[in-house]
């Protein structure tokens, strides 16, 4: 069984090749220097698919790329290439669980939590109004011209952009080829620093290390789904069983039985029974 599409038909807004490529040091510079228009010096290796939760049993996230420079800004960049219709309130989430990683335990200073970028490069314009880059900032809506200063940056950028205003030509060329990776552009980028990026990336393409790889994650990710689907028959599975003693117990009580005459009848621990009838009270009483 082989994936529905082939390594090299696979642009940046797939994850895994989105992933694999900006794992590199050099790449995400390039990415992120022609996004903010100004030099990054990243500290250490970005880390693609970063878990990020709070405690076991809260809802944990897993960032795209995660990384910082050597000033200790952070930057969390992801490629979505789907509008589920969450993203503004998704990034506020990733700020948020970044955020709360970002001081040491029993901290008190919040000073020092580090400037950062929340950064959504999409083939969608989330925003219909054109533009090929959204940067929100908090600002005063009472007072013109004075921003909170918290430190954090959300960009969304938009690949099917039509308003070049505002943005440099590298940085729509750059959309342009994250949406086209599997495409011959080479011949019409202008960027050197896109060049390179293609030339890179065409490289990993051809990695049969990185073949292996995407056959694995292609392969996990099939099985997740079977077991998701497995999980999701069984749930289904009990819940109509459950709802069918539920029924039964209540026409029971309806003819006079008590709990113990009706787990005999049913052949079901008295324990069962009465807690159904518990439940089916207390939803009567509410």
């Amino acid at each position: 069984m082989k994936p529905s599409k082939p390594l090299g038909q696979l642009t940046l807004f797939d994850r895994f090749l989105f992933a694999e490529a900006m794992e590199s040091p050099g790449n995400l510079q390039i990415l992120l220097e022609i996004i903010l228009g100004r030099d990054v010096h990243l500290k250490d290796c970005p880390q693609s698919e970063k878990e990020i939760r709070t405690t076991p049993l809260k809802r944990f996230v897993k960032l795209d790329v995660w990384s910082q420079d050597e000033e200790g800004v952070v930057y969390n960049t992801e490629a979505q290439k789907e509008n589920t219709g969450n993203l503004p309130r998704r990034s506020r989430y990733y700020q948020g669980m970044i955020d709360s990683k970002l001081l040491e335990p029993g901290e008190i200073d919040f000073r020092k939590l580090n400037q950062l970028y929340v950064i959504m490069i999409t083939p969608f314009d989330l925003f219909g109004a054109g533009k090929y880059q959204y940067t929100f900032q908090m600002k005063c809506e009472e007072v013109p011209g004075l921003n909170l200063e918290d430190g954090v940056t959300r960009i969304f950028l938009n690949s099917h952009g039509t308003d070049p205003e505002g943005v440099s030509e590298e940085l729509i060329e750059l959309l342009h080829y994250i949406e086209h990776t599997n495409e011959k552009t080479e011949e019409s980028c202008k960027s050197g620093r896109i060049k390179t990026l293609k030339r890179r990336i065409d490289s990993l393409k051809e990695n049969a290390e990185v073949s292996v790889r995407y056959m694995q994650a292609w392969e996990e990710r099939v099985m997740e789904q079977n077991e998701a689907r497995k999980e999701g028959i069984k749930s289904g599975l009990i819940a109509g069983k459950q709802k069918k003693l539920e029924e039964q117990i209540q026409k029971k009580l309806v003819k006079g039985k008590n709990p113990e005459q009706i787990a005999k009848d049913l052949e079901e621990p008295i324990e069962t029974v009465r807690g159904i009838i518990e439940a089916v009270k207390g939803s009567i009483d509410s």
